[in-house]
């Protein structure tokens, strides 16, 4: 776990190591008064920085949604695949984000 400290937390991630070639990152979140300033992205890049040439692959699940897809686009990410009905059949209630409700997962990689 990463916390991004600037005068206060701003932002966390928390990243597993999926195999001894790939790390996930299992959340990452930034304080709603802090979003949008660049925390999130400082986060990533640090995680690459860190990790390059000792793993090959940085992935993420996520909604498909319009806030986060596109943000993990910005940090260099490609859509790599996607589990369908995750969100419906792993939850016992709907999940809505920008008023959508969420029903695959999409995964998202790019090299270290």
């Amino acid at each position: 776990m990463y916390i991004l400290d600037d005068s206060g937390v701003k932002a966390e991630c928390v990243v597993i190591e999926v195999s001894d070639r790939v790390l996930e990152i299992k959340n990452i979140a930034t304080d709603p008064n802090h979003q949008r300033k660049g925390y999130g992205k400082v986060l990533i890049d640090f995680i690459v920085s860190k990790y390059s040439g000792k793993y090959a692959k940085l992935q993420v699940g996520t909604g498909d949604s319009q806030l986060t897809v596109p943000f993990y686009e910005k940090c260099g990410f490609q859509r790599s695949h996607i589990i369908k009905n995750f969100f419906i059949d792993n939850y016992d209630h709907p999940i809505y984000e920008c008023g959508i409700q969420l029903v695959d997962m999409v995964y998202l990689q790019r090299k270290l």
